[in-house]
């Protein structure tokens, strides 16, 4: 029996620069983060000669061609695994929240498949291998932030190049300004799950036509996210807070649907409380919002947030990335 981990994300500053439809002309920067939700890959080997998947449905396949889980369809055809296993899903959040879920289980799969034949593999092979499954293989609009920092985890810088490659570097941050900054960040589930490819199918269309509104606000987008590298570096996590309120405003312009009146009024309600600035995680359209609150300030903002209704998710960092948790070879 294998356990296979891998965490799930914040972008802090810059997301949605990773996208394909930009990075290939422009490039992109995002400061991401890791943290302590995980997505979970159980695989086992099979007493019987075809294959099991256990996720929010079950499977049982005599061939990995005839599977309908895309991402656990390709992941077996790539790793050349085609008989007699069992895979099992479970993760600790919802899918379609914003926090690159997806994503963590292939990356999580991967390295459960790997462990499974007993290969070692390096982070950067996971992300690389994640990311061929979803954009190349599967044609996904989504970029590559949500494999590289589910493989590597901590609170990191992304670079990506418009010939794909990538770059990730830990953030130079003082160990007390991320403790800081975990104290004040208050996450917020806004009940309203959607697919990121709803959301991401239009930005990419706008991308792809040059639009010069949207083009501008990606540059500023990604702008923001080169200062927030600068603000959590020398521990201005203030101004951090400042900087989120101002990219929740360019953000919600991007496409129509990355918001709604009643997202509005959630984040509306949350400056109303105490929040300096805040955003929607991932592509928009509902999951999680994020705000920056000031530690004396998050009793009141945690108390309106629940009186609405509201969920709040206690988290921290996750330094680790990408784990295998337990091995038992039978």
């Amino acid at each position: 029996m294998i356990v296979s981990r891998a965490p799930v994300r914040f972008s802090l500053g810059g997301g949605g620069t990773d996208l394909p439809a930009y990075t290939s002309r422009f490039g992109g920067f995002v400061v991401s983060a890791a943290i302590d939700k995980y997505v979970y890959v159980c695989c086992n080997r099979r007493f019987y000669r075809d294959i099991r998947l256990a996720y929010s449905k079950t499977e049982i396949a005599s061939d990995v061609s005839k599977i309908e889980h895309p991402i656990f369809r390709e992941a077996l055809k790539l790793l050349g695994v085609d008989a007699a296993v069992e895979l099992v899903s479970i993760a600790d959040l919802p899918a379609n929240s914003g926090l690159g879920s997806s994503s963590s289980f292939t990356v999580a799969l991967l390295n459960a498949l790997h462990a499974y034949k007993r290969e070692y593999v390096s982070s950067r092979q996971l992300a690389e291998e994640a990311c061929h499954i979803e954009i190349d293989r599967l044609g996904e609009p989504v970029g590559r932030q949500d494999q590289f920092i589910a493989a590597f985890g901590g609170v990191t810088a992304l670079t990506f190049e418009p010939d794909g490659t990538v770059h990730a570097e830990p953030v130079p941050a003082a160990d007390e300004v991320l403790a800081e900054l975990e104290q004040s960040l208050v996450i917020v589930y806004s009940g309203i799950e959607r697919p990121a490819k709803v959301v991401l199918g239009e930005q990419k269309a706008r991308l792809d036509q040059l639009e010069e509104g949207v083009v501008s606000r990606m540059h500023d987008i990604k702008r923001l996210g080169r200062e927030v590298y600068e603000l959590l570096a020398r521990g201005d996590l203030e101004r951090y807070g400042e900087l989120l309120h101002e990219h929740w405003e360019r953000k919600r312009k991007l496409t129509s649907n990355m918001t709604d009146s009643l997202l509005d009024e959630i984040y509306q309600a949350g400056r109303d409380a105490g929040a300096i600035g805040g955003k929607l995680m991932g592509a928009g359209g509902g999951g999680f919002f994020m705000f920056y609150v000031r530690p004396a300030e998050r009793r009141r903002f945690a108390l309106a947030m629940t009186a609405r209704g509201l969920r709040i998710l206690r988290f921290r960092f996750d330094d680790a990335g990408a784990r295998i948790v337990a091995n038992v070879h039978g």
